[in-house]
């Protein structure tokens, strides 16, 4: 699937990617802003919220697959659009974000963040 020109998975395949087991995992990354990602997230997501972007955006890996979610896909695929414009090659946007993702019954946490979570991998 695309949204426009943007490469798009659905929800299940996305939570399926990121729980391979052979760590070649991608990485799943959250656009959304603190106060949105701590009412609910997909489990093990990254927070790298769309207003430090553009100030950030050295910090995202070029060497491992990217999934961007937001909370219904509209602001991830924007990041998915921008990176695959700027050099990155492996990145897709969570189609229904972490609406789809609730609703599908995969795993999410709320709440604060415990230590470290939140965090994209060094």
């Amino acid at each position: 699937m695309t949204f426009g020109r943007v490469p798009e998975i659905d929800v299940i395949e996305a939570h399926r990617r990121v729980t391979e087991p052979d760590g070649a995992a991608p990485l799943l990354v959250d656009v959304r802003e603190p106060n949105e990602f701590v009412q609910a997230r997909a489990e093990g997501a990254a927070l790298f919220p769309l207003s430090t972007f553009m100030a950030r955006i050295h910090e995202l890996p070029k060497d491992r697959p990217i999934q961007f979610i937001c909370q219904t896909g509209s602001r991830s695929g924007n990041a998915t659009a921008y990176l695959l414009n700027n050099g990155w090659t492996d990145v897709v946007n969570v189609a229904g974000g972490t609406v789809a993702w609730t609703r599908a019954g995969l795993p999410i946490r709320q709440g604060p963040t415990d230590t470290g979570e939140g965090l994209l991998p060094a």
